[in-house]
């Protein structure tokens, strides 16, 4: 059985945006809330909405409902939105590692002990495992620091991965 991720809305769009999600639906096993389906596929114009859409249906995305009082404490608790809380819960229930670059559900997945991974991670993950070379992995990074929020330090890490220092 493939290995399991839980993704939220920002991730699975930025990986969507850089042409990754596509790739790691072949090497995953990738779950989506409702809500996060929602959030993810509402442009319906928007290239990431089309991509995602077309990946649920060709079954390559599961979208599961949520139904757990857990999720409301969560957003209380951690100031998050109703799609993180949704995959916080579905990550601790599937033992699955969770698809997060928000900064509060970071914080919230270190708390409550669930494994996570931002889009740079995954980016990292795909050129280490040779699966990208260094110049498209060198683009694909110059498009996340243009959609993503990530800091300078984030961003420099990345490159030195990248590059093998």
């Amino acid at each position: 059985m493939r290995k399991e991720i839980v993704f939220d809305s920002s991730t699975a769009i930025l990986l969507a945006k850089i042409h990754l999600l596509g790739a790691l639906t072949e090497k995953f096993r990738i779950i989506f809330s409702e809500n996060v389906k929602e959030e993810t596929t509402k442009k319906k114009d928007s290239f990431d909405s089309k991509l995602i859409n077309r990946l649920i249906t060709e079954n390559k995305i599961q979208v599961l409902k949520v139904n757990n009082p857990e999720v409301t404490k969560l957003i209380q608790d951690f100031g998050i939105e109703i799609g993180e809380a949704d995959g916080l819960v579905l990550a601790k229930e599937k033992n699955a590692l969770f698809a997060t670059d928000d900064g509060p559900c970071i914080k919230a997945c270190k708390i409550l002990d669930i494994k996570f991974a931002t889009s740079i991670h995954f980016l990292i993950r795909l050129y280490e495992n040779r699966l990208l070379d260094k110049e498209i992995a060198f683009e694909k990074l110059k498009a996340l620091e243009k959609y993503g929020r990530y800091s300078y330090d984030i961003i420099k890490d990345a490159k030195n991965k990248i590059e093998g220092e």
